[in-house]
């Protein structure tokens, strides 16, 4: 593996780790880059390295997040008690005395609504997802769905540029909130309108503040991106050359280190500004892609 190709992995991990997070099309911009920076791998690798590529992306949330989504903990009698009363049924008494000393309920109860968020793309996204593949990973279609899901930012933050969020705790999302996420998070099946993108504008209607929106957002990738990858590293085989298998370490850890760095600066962004520059920035590049590949390209 020359110099060259270690770069080029390098760049597509920086990629991934930034668009990952902001609503602004990981997938989308990986194809962009393709088109300009071909890695030397067969076309089942590449397509294995561009779903893959984002457990390392995702790895960032388990480390940053993990004392939010771990729910085992030791027994501590301090611990306020998961239950507002204790069963007078032995049996149901003593199951609730065990969950107190060393399970938190309430980050049970949040990894179900991730799970019920992931249902759509279950039973829709997976019998679908290779037929998407095939006809959707194109620069035509990332640029429109860039340019459509720009206009929808600035639309959404513009009219509800006043309105007071109804849900700011990650408790105060319900099952039929999770459910309706995660129908949204199934318009990220199209190359380009960025999985990131979809959930946090489908939180935002629901009234969340864009903090638990994009927070919730992170927390979904997780089952999903481990979930998608193994379903490719499958589909694609053990059986990885030397070279493949640095070519797509190398990349997952570059886009982990970068994505600590994107899901900071994001955090912290929104807490004073809202997602319309990444609305604009989106146009900007969707109508950028398309003047290049209709006029300049050859």
């Amino acid at each position: 593996m020359d110099i060259i190709e270690i770069l080029k992995v390098i760049f597509l991990g920086i990629v991934e780790g930034i668009t990952e997070w902001l609503p602004i099309s990981s997938t989308g911009h990986m194809i962009l880059v393709d088109e300009f920076i071909k890695l030397d791998v067969s076309e089942s690798f590449w397509k294995m390295f561009l779903v893959v590529i984002q457990l390392g992306a995702v790895l960032a949330v388990v480390v940053l997040d993990f004392e939010k989504l771990w729910p085992f903990h030791k027994n501590d009698p301090s611990r306020e008690s998961n239950w507002k009363f204790i069963s007078k049924d032995e049996k149901v008494a003593g199951i609730q005395k065990f969950t107190d000393k060393y399970v938190d309920m309430n980050k049970i109860i949040l990894w179900m609504k991730i799970l019920v968020s992931c249902i759509p793309a279950i039973i829709i996204g997976l019998p679908f997802n290779d037929w998407i593949e095939d006809h959707f990973n194109n620069y035509i279609v990332v640029a429109m769905m860039l340019i459509v899901y720009g206009v929808l930012f600035i639309v959404i933050e513009n009219r509800n540029k006043t309105r007071v969020p109804t849900r700011k705790r990650l408790s105060d999302i319900t099952f039929m909130d999770a459910l309706f996420i995660g129908i949204f998070q199934l318009l990220a099946l199209i190359p380009g309108t960025s999985r990131s993108g979809a959930t946090i504008i489908g939180g935002i209607l629901l009234g969340t503040s864009r903090k638990l929106a994009a927070e919730y957002t992170f927390f979904l990738a997780i089952p999903v991106m481990f979930g998608a990858s193994l379903l490719k590293i499958v589909k694609f085989g053990l059986s990885f050359t030397a070279v493949e298998l640095i070519t797509l370490l190398l990349g997952m850890a570059v886009a982990f280190v970068v994505s600590i760095l994107a899901i900071k600066f994001l955090m912290g962004y929104i807490k004073k500004h809202d997602f319309k520059v990444f609305g604009w920035y989106r146009i900007v590049l969707g109508v950028l892609v398309l003047g290049y590949f209709l006029f300049l390209a050859k």
